[in-house]
């Protein structure tokens, strides 16, 4: 049975193409269990596009070779320059996709074996969808264990409701039509919230989304992932990115505040508090 054959029940899944970025902070531990999640997939991909920024150390570059060279029909490796920016890098990557379902991966998280099949078997049972995500797992690396569930609305309205606030997709489970996201242009220059930025493009332009209520991907964290989310930089994105959605008519004022107040308030307030806020507000306990 060909991959484009795959069927679940009555229903046949449709091939689709993994994109992801990958750039010279990487840790090579971390891409090398991220790319053998996604390429050993219960369901697998067609093609693997994996974007390179310049500057990747030695060992990156091995073990991008190595997998290219045991997946020598599925991996497609394009090389960006260093003053490219994500987004303009996702979209490079996104034209070389050849299937019209694309999954996105984070170079530094995990995939559980089964994610793609129910995220695709989701889109055959739900042809009119054109975005779909799941929960993630939040584990630390600095004790290897699993802290937390980040949970995210299940159904359509609900997500289009707590978009106007927050990113109602986690991005590395977020599974989309290509021509749904180029359609509204693909991903934009939002310095960190890319993957956001492209969710509430979709939804204004009409696109359909749900979660799959599992976690199906790993998310790594540690003391400096803490430390970033309370960060001047991630701060300063934020709020541009709050100002460019109110400057698409998709927020209020009233929705803009709320959040902008709160990542303010992580940022003037120390590390321990944002490790509490985030355990107490924005995620739930395994």
């Amino acid at each position: 049975m060909g991959k484009s054959e795959y069927k679940v029940g009555s229903y046949t899944l449709s091939p689709y193409s993994v994109l992801m970025e990958l750039c010279k902070s990487e840790l090579p531990e971390n891409l090398n269990f991220c790319l053998e999640s996604m390429l050993m997939q219960s369901y697998p991909p067609t093609d693997l596009v994996l974007v390179c920024r310049e500057g990747l150390s030695c060992a990156l570059k091995i073990i991008v070779k190595s997998f290219q060279n045991e997946f020598k029909d599925m991996i497609h490796i394009v090389t960006a320059g260093k003053d490219v920016s994500v987004g303009e890098a996702l979209n490079i990557g996104m034209d070389r996709c050849k299937c019209e379902y694309i999954v996105r991966m984070d170079s530094d998280d995990i995939s559980k074996e089964n994610r793609c099949l129910k995220q695709m078997t989701l889109f055959a049972i739900k042809p009119e969808l054109d975005i779909t995500g799941t929960f993630v797992e939040e584990y630390d690396t600095d004790e290897n264990r699993t802290v937390s569930v980040k949970r995210v609305p299940v159904l359509d309205k609900e997500i289009v409701k707590y978009a106007k606030r927050r990113n109602p997709f986690n991005r590395q489970t977020v599974a989309f039509k290509k021509n749904a996201a180029q359609s509204v242009g693909g991903y934009s220059d939002a310095q960190m919230f890319e993957d956001y930025d492209l969710v509430v493009k979709m939804l204004m332009n009409g696109s359909k989304g749900q979660n799959v209520p599992e976690a199906l991907v790993r998310y790594r964290i540690d003391r400096q992932t803490i430390r970033e989310r309370g960060s001047l930089r991630r701060t300063k994105a934020f709020i541009k990115a709050r100002k460019r959605f109110r400057k698409y008519g998709f927020c209020t004022l009233r929705d803009t505040l709320p959040p902008c107040i709160a990542q303010c308030l992580l940022f003037i307030m120390p590390t321990g508090f944002t490790k509490w806020f985030y355990k107490k507000f924005l995620r739930s306990s395994k």
